[in-house]
């Protein structure tokens, strides 16, 4: 199975040069499944300490926006996270797109609350659950960002038969602690782990620090995006990640 991974550039629009440029590099790799960044389209709402609904709507809109832009690149799987309205606030959405249909996956539950990710002010969750879905042919869970620095949940994922976890982040430019909790997903889960990010300064100086990143089910480094590569693409193969969840540590009982 080909998954793509990718650095998808700060204020990114679902259309002109910069978007354009993105679709045809994925249509060279073919993947089976692309993985995006966290809210991958507009502004980056959090970066402002006050809520406004002016701006979530925008936000929405152009999300709203980017669903078609993504069901046109013609990727057999795509998963992806969005803002959706939840009541006073918004909940940070991911789903999976084939064939054009729509299903959510999982709504992020854990918040940052501090400069630049003033998550809790603008988020909250409206649906509970950490839950293990078949996409693209592969079981997979979620882990927006932040979720990630919690094993338990990662933990949790490989005992419910997932085979890849895909972590969709707005993060900034430390990078160590990023592959230290990705490392220990996939240690500690047996599955893979593929997350993209974020990349860039926005106009307001917030920075983002890119680095998509895959992890094998043993916990070793299979891919890094770099510098002169955006977006890279991965082979991945279920059994064996139902292969390592008979091994240490994951067979060990709590």
């Amino acid at each position: 199975m080909r998954i793509c991974m990718m650095e998808g550039p700060v204020d990114l629009a679902p259309e002109g040069a910069t978007w354009e440029g993105i679709a045809d590099r994925i249509g060279e790799l073919a993947p089976d499944l692309l993985v995006t960044n966290e809210m991958p389209f507009g502004r980056w709402l959090a970066a402002f300490p006050s809520y406004d609904a002016a701006l979530a709507a925008e936000s929405v809109r152009v999300h709203e926006a980017g669903l078609e832009a993504l069901v046109a690149l013609n990727v057999p799987a795509i998963v992806s996270s969005r803002p959706v309205p939840a009541g006073a606030r918004l909940a940070n959405e991911a789903y999976a797109l084939q064939g054009g249909r729509y299903t959510p996956l999982h709504q992020k539950q854990y918040f940052p609350e501090e400069p630049g990710f003033f998550e809790a002010t603008w988020f909250h969750c409206a649906m509970d659950g950490f839950e293990v879905f078949e996409v693209g042919g592969i079981r997979l869970g979620v882990q927006l960002c932040t979720e990630l620095m919690f094993n338990e949940r990662a933990r949790r994922y490989g005992r419910d038969g997932a085979e890849l976890i895909v972590v969709p982040r707005a993060s900034g430019a430390s990078a160590n602690r990023w592959l230290t909790a990705g490392a220990m997903a996939a240690l500690v889960s047996g599955c893979y782990v593929v997350s993209s990010n974020r990349a860039g300064r926005t106009a307001q100086g917030q920075v983002f620090g890119g680095l998509a990143f895959a992890f094998q089910p043993d916990g070793e480094p299979l891919a890094q995006s770099s510098d002169s590569e955006s977006i890279v693409t991965i082979e991945v193969d279920p059994a064996r990640s139902r292969a390592q969840q008979a091994l240490y540590p994951c067979y060990v009982r709590e």
